[in-house]
C-alpha cells in the first residue's frame, strides 16, 4: 500500500504557489498545504507535521534563510528550498543548516519531482549518518566506562585486564544487566567513595 506524502509549501506569491501545487499534484499521492504568511511559520509547520517542506523564496537574505530553515526543522524532515537568485554563501549556509536541496534559478514544474526525490534521499542518507555517529559516540562512551571500571578492579584486586573484564561480565550475567551498566555502577560507587 502506497502512503500519501504530506507536503507543506511555504510561498507568499499566490501564482507561484499555484504553479508549485500543480507540479506536486502531477506526482500523485500527495497532501499539500500552502502557507503564505511566514509569521509563526514554525508553529504552523509543527501543526501540520509534514513529511517534506518546500520553500520558495525569490530573493533570500541570510536572516530570512536562517529563519525559514529553523522554522522548517530540517533535522526532522527533508526541506527543499527554491530561490531565484543566490548571494555569496547562502547555498552553503542553507546546506549547513540542514536544507536537503537548494535550487537556484527558481521554480519550474519539471524540476519539482527530481528535487523532491533528491531532498528525501539526501535527508535519509544524512539521517543514517547521524544515527551511525550517535551509535559510535555511545559505544565510545560505554567503552570508556568499561575501561575505567576494569582499571578500578585491576588496582583494587591486583588482577590483569582480562580477569577484570571477566568479573564485570559475570556480574552482568548474574544480574541480567549489561556490562556497561555494571561498569557504570562500579565507577559511580568509586567516585562516591573518593
Amino acid at each position: 500500500m502506497i502512503n500519501t506524502l504530506s507536503i507543506v509549501v511555504v510561498e507568499q506569491d499566490r501564482n507561484r504557489a499555484t504553479e508549485l501545487v500543480d507540479a506536486l499534484k502531477g506526482i500523485g499521492m500527495v497532501d499539500i498545504t500552502v502557507i503564505s504568511d511566514p509569521s509563526g511559520l514554525s508553529l504552523k509547520i509543527k501543526e501540520h507535521n509534514p513529511d517534506v517542506v518546500l520553500i520558495d523564496v525569490s530573493d533570500p537574505s541570510r536572516d530570512t534563510l536562517e529563519e525559514l530553515t529553523i522554522a522548517s526543522d530540517p533535522m526532522s524532515r527533508p526541506v527543499a528550498m527554491f530561490v531565484d537568485k543566490d548571494s555569496a554563501g547562502l547555498a552553503k549556509a542553507a546546506i549547513e543548516a540542514g536544507v536537503s536541496a537548494y535550487v537556484v534559478d527558481g521554480l519550474s514544474a519539471k524540476r519539482v519531482q527530481p528535487v523532491l526525490d533528491a531532498a528525501i534521499a539526501r535527508f535519509n542518507m544524512f539521517g543514517r549518518l547521524r544515527k551511525e555517529l550517535e551509535q559510535s559516540k555511545r559505544a565510545l562512551e560505554e567503552r570508556k566506562v568499561i575501561d575505567r571500571a576494569k582499571g578500578l578492579l585491576m588496582k583494587a584486586r591486583g588482577i590483569d585486564e582480562e580477569t577484570a573484564y571477566g568479573l564485570l561480565r559475570r556480574k552482568a550475567m548474574d544480574e541480567g544487566r549489561k556490562v556497561v551498566d555494571v561498569a557504570q555502577a562500579l565507577v559511580t560507587a568509586a567516585d562516591l567513595l573518593s
